[in-house]
């Protein structure tokens, strides 16, 4: 928003191994800001744990404050997909804009994304993205062109694997993707728990598991241990610090994983360890 990033500011976080807003100590630093425009960003499933924001109660601050709400739905936004799930985003519909990566659990090529604006922000994005005001244009709020709605000018269809993606497994389906892959996670988090080997940083609350290697004295070995992991060519997994710790991300997303993936993977993981000792 070219704003600076020293006008960042930073909102504390709930204690007790969370990555979600203090709701209290974001009140104060709204009301330390004495009404001047801001934009909150907040979290619909953070990168490394999945966490979420309190979207009710931002909600509620939104109706004493005025600010512009952004909710940052990559992964989380999915959720919507499950009844299961669905209250993890119950309030954020009356968020100002949310974005969500296709890429991620539509499994299309990366680029493809959404972004969710209010319909009553039209004026307001034309007058931000309007293209050109040529005559032979038209009228852009009359004459409706993306071109004029987004920051983006002369760009390839990457609507269209999503569109493919929606059309051939519909509702149900990416009900069932996604329902598939949290359980997936779950069960990866269970044997985790209860390995010998490795521990988790953080709960398990949609397809992302956060972990480590189970001692701090294995601390050093973390980033060979991936490096082994991911030299297999068998499972592809990342690198993160959270809690103090180096993690590891086991991201489940892929439609064709499944039960028998999850115990080769973790039987694997165990053999690398032992190579480690």
């Amino acid at each position: 928003m070219g704003i600076g990033s020293s006008n960042t500011i930073k909102i504390k976080t709930i204690e007790g191994n969370r990555e979600a807003m203090c709701m209290s100590d974001l009140e104060s630093r709204i009301i330390e800001l004495q009404g001047e425009p801001f934009i909150l960003i907040s979290s619909g499933g953070t990168v490394n744990t999945v966490d979420f924001d309190d979207f009710k109660t931002i909600a509620e601050l939104k109706k004493k404050y005025k600010f512009w709400w952004h909710i940052d739905a990559a992964f989380g936004g999915f959720a919507a997909c499950s009844d299961s799930y669905r209250h993890l985003i119950e309030g954020w519909e009356w968020a100002d804009s949310i974005t969500i990566d296709c890429h991620k659990w539509l499994n299309v090529p990366y680029e493809s994304a959404v972004f969710f604006v209010k319909e009553d922000y039209k004026i307001l994005q034309v007058e931000t993205f309007q293209n050109s005001n040529a005559p032979y244009l038209g009228d852009p709020l009359e004459n409706f062109s993306y071109l004029n709605f987004l920051p983006e000018n002369s760009r390839r269809l990457k609507a269209l694997p999503a569109w493919f993606s929606i059309m051939a497994y519909g509702k149900k389906g990416y009900q069932q993707i996604v329902e598939n892959t949290i359980e997936l996670s779950n069960q990866f988090g269970q044997l985790i728990e209860n390995g010998e080997h490795f521990k988790l940083l953080a709960p398990v609350r949609l397809n992302t598991v956060c972990f480590t290697l189970k001692t701090q004295e294995d601390q050093d070995k973390v980033s060979l241990f991936l490096e082994r992991l991911n030299s297999t060519g068998k499972v592809f997994m990342t690198p993160t610090f959270y809690d103090q710790h180096k993690g590891i991300r086991a991201a489940f997303v892929n439609w064709r994983t499944d039960e028998r993936d999850v115990e080769m993977v973790f039987n694997l993981m165990n053999e690398i360890m032992l190579t480690l000792k």
